[in-house]
């Protein structure tokens, strides 16, 4: 992200060490931003930074559980102190829990909100608590387009992701007179290790699969477009929600599903 593109500072990544989250870390470093990748995943956060060592900007790999508030608030210091003033974050990290609301255990539950709801709010507010003194900052929080629209047996993911959404926009509004923007990225499908979860097949989208294909049984639309999202497909949305491009934009909710939910 060039000087007269986005927000000064550092970026944090959460959930980065795979999936969405490391999409958005390459796309950031390959534009010369230096990155904290945050997920609970060592090895993979190791992985994440060798890859990316050709990138003009450098990746710190930060394991931190952002279900835990004390290690939220160490990792924005952390990267604060190692790369600078952290000038955006983006909340990847998440967790899916599918199956009918008969089924879901307590735990289900509770661990899709730990992750999907608490980490976002966790780290969002370490990383404002920075940002106000400055005056500058972009956050942008990936949801999902279940967020709007219901799905059958996602209740947990889709309420999580509903929550996530209106905190998000909540922060943008109060937050907003510090110059600091506040946005949201709804994925539909995309090719990750929680969407392979829900294939019979891990090498790739069955013939027919519903999700393009859609599924009257499950008051489900296809994805008019007719194609599965790639990763870089998110990342690329979110970074220009963080560039000065977007400077304009604040508590937006912009899908990127290929118009699976007709923007209902």
């Amino acid at each position: 992200m060039n000087a007269d593109a986005g927000p000064r500072g550092a970026a944090v990544v959460t959930g980065a060490a795979g999936g969405i989250g490391a999409a958005v870390v390459h796309a950031l470093a390959g534009q010369g931003v230096d990155v904290g990748a945050v997920d609970v995943d060592k090895a993979g956060l190791d992985a994440l930074a060798g890859a990316a060592r050709s990138a003009s900007g450098s990746v710190l790999p930060v394991p931190a559980d952002v279900r835990d508030a004390g290690r939220s608030q160490e990792a924005i210091e952390r990267v604060e102190r190692e790369l600078g003033p952290v000038g955006m974050l983006v909340n990847v990290a998440g967790v899916l829990r599918p199956g009918p609301v008969a089924g879901l255990t307590d735990d289900d539950w509770a661990e899709t909100f730990a992750v999907n709801v608490w980490g976002v709010f966790h780290m969002s507010r370490a990383a404002v608590r920075a940002m106000i003194p400055r005056r500058s900052g972009a956050i942008v929080t990936v949801t999902s387009n279940a967020a709007g629209v219901p799905r059958v047996g996602m209740a947990a993911y889709a309420a999580s992701k509903a929550a996530a959404t209106m905190f998000t926009k909540c922060l943008g509004l109060e937050v907003a007179h510090h110059g600091i923007r506040c946005n949201v990225v709804a994925p539909g499908s995309t090719d990750t290790a929680m969407q392979r979860v829900l294939w019979e097949s891990p090498d790739g989208p069955p013939d027919g699969d519903p999700a393009v294909m859609g599924d009257l049984a499950k008051y489900r639309v296809g994805i008019p477009l007719g194609r599965v999202a790639a990763p870089s497909d998110i990342a690329d949305a979110v970074l220009f929600l963080l560039s000065d491009r977007a400077r304009h934009i604040t508590m937006h909710d912009l899908y990127v599903d290929g118009g699976a939910t007709l923007r209902a």
